[in-house]
């Protein structure tokens, strides 16, 4: 069985209602609303869409959910045979590591071949002060941003001597972040501590001058910035 769901800030003052509006969408199947998680955004395609897969341990469970965690999809998994599960849960979660580093990838991809013709440029890639500290419920995205570090300095010591590279590692800035957490406690917890210790998006801007505004000859490796608060 299959349900996927979109995510809102509350109940519907009419919840029946708005699941027959919701099963009435060629693209969803299912309908749930749980309180305390980001207003509704429709989505395209899967991508940013909740699917529940029970099944999940073999067969077409199995394959469904390696496929729509490859298309963006979070999945919640459910079946009979837990190791089968745990197994299952830690490709995905692999899977999920090489999707966010795609862009990443791509970008290098894509510049550094201009860079080497040109004889010079800089990359800027950014990964988080989760990359240097690692905090529950976050894992996959703290491998994803070490992994944004790993791969940025093997960049700077292969690109030659008239390349730049810098990781800017921001601490808890004022995004739109949380509209993706569909944990409803960890999405509770970052929305408490961003009225707390958030700091502007400008802090990072400056951040990101200053590493470029060095002379040519001058490569920033890291910088990390985040609110004096953060722990």
């Amino acid at each position: 069985m299959i349900w996927t769901w979109r995510c809102r800030r509350s109940e519907p003052e009419d919840p029946s209602a708005y699941a027959r509006e919701v099963k009435s969408r060629p693209d969803s199947v299912g309908y749930w609303s749980p309180p305390g998680i980001a207003e509704e955004r429709v989505v395209s395609g899967v991508e940013g869409k909740v699917v529940a897969i029970t099944g999940a341990s073999s067969g077409m469970g199995e394959a469904t959910a390696l496929l729509l965690a490859e298309r963006g999809a979070k999945v919640a998994l459910g079946a009979r045979r837990s190791e089968r599960l745990e197994a299952l849960a830690a490709r995905i979660a692999g899977a999920e590591v090489k999707r966010l580093l795609k862009g990443v990838l791509y970008g290098i991809a894509a510049a550094l071949p201009v860079f080497r013709q040109q004889g010079f440029g800089h990359f800027v890639n950014i990964a988080s002060t989760a990359a240097h500290r690692i905090i529950p419920s976050q894992s996959v995205y703290a491998a994803t941003k070490t992994a944004v570090r790993v791969i940025s300095e093997g960049l700077r010591q292969e690109a030659g001597d008239k390349l730049r590279v810098t990781v800017i590692s921001p601490g808890f800035t004022r995004t739109d972040f949380a509209h993706d957490v569909t944990n409803p406690e960890v999405h509770a917890q970052i929305a408490a501590s961003k009225d707390r210790i958030v700091m502007p998006p400008d802090a990072v801007a400056r951040a990101i001058a200053f590493a470029i505004e060095q002379p040519a000859n001058i490569d920033v490796g890291e910088i990390i910035v985040r609110p004096t608060a953060q722990s």
